[in-house]
Order: C-alpha cells, then sequence, then structure tokens
C-alpha cells in the first residue's frame, strides 16, 4: 500500500472513531434526558399520592405541578435538541464511513495495480531469461 493511501486510510478512520465517540457521547446525554423524563414522572406521581392524604401536601400541590411542568417541558426540549444532534452525528459518520471505504478500495486497487505490473516484470525477466538460455544453448 502506497504511503498516501494509509495516511489518508488513518486520517479516515481517525475520524469515523471521533464521530462514533461523539454519537455515543450524544445518545447518553439523550438517554439521561429520557431517564430523568421518567423519574420526574414518577416523583409527579408520588407527590400526588402524598398529598391525597396529607391537606398540607394537597395545598403545595399547584405549586408542585407548574414546576414539575416546566422542569419536564425543558427535558423534553434536551431531548429534542439531542435527537436532532444525534441524527446530524448519524449523517456525519455515515459520510465519514463512506469516505473510509472508498479510500480502502482505491488502496486496494493500487495494490491489485501493484501487483499485476511486478507481474508483468517478473514475466518479461523470465522470458528474458528463457530466451537467453535457449540462445545460449543454440550455440
Amino acid at each position: 500500500m502506497t504511503k498516501w493511501a494509509a495516511s489518508l486510510i488513518r486520517i479516515s478512520t481517525h475520524e469515523v472513531e471521533t464521530l462514533q465517540k461523539r454519537l455515543a457521547d450524544i445518545v447518553e446525554r439523550r438517554m439521561a434526558a429520557e431517564l430523568r423524563v421518567v423519574m420526574l414522572d414518577a416523583e409527579a406521581e408520588a407527590e400526588a399520592k402524598q398529598a391525597e392524604t396529607c391537606s398540607e401536601a394537597a395545598w403545595m400541590m399547584t405549586s408542585y405541578r407548574e414546576g414539575s411542568k416546566r422542569k419536564r417541558a425543558t427535558m423534553m426540549l434536551q431531548i429534542e435538541q439531542c435527537q436532532i444532534e444525534e441524527q446530524g452525528a448519524r449523517d456525519a459518520l455515515s459520510f465519514a464511513f463512506e469516505a473510509l471505504k472508498k479510500y480502502e478500495h482505491v488502496a486496494e486497487a493500487a495494490k491489485v495495480l501493484q501487483r499485476k505490473k511486478m507481474s508483468a516484470f517478473e514475466n518479461a525477466q523470465l522470458d528474458e531469461l528463457g530466451l537467453r538460455r535457449k540462445a545460449v544453448a543454440g550455440r
């Protein structure tokens, strides 16, 4: 493999790995936000059950629900932003992976061409060696 092909493949592989790490971070953030929404919903349900039995908690339930709705809306916005960012990262990863495969294909084609040239050169040398032996034997 030529040096330029190896360099392109190495750079492209690094780019793919970097984008994979970025995508993993985005997915992790999205999943954490989704988990926070689930936990917030569970807390709201627990508070509602407690408000049924405690009049003091029932009195504060309206404020709690408003705060909970705002937090949930913020988290849902974060989830949507992560989903958009995740899609962009997936697209970028797809393009980088395609580029890597193209470079690998070009490098493989260069190897095949080099092998063909080397084979042709070896055959020419063997032909010349055969002609020389025939010429020496015919004397």
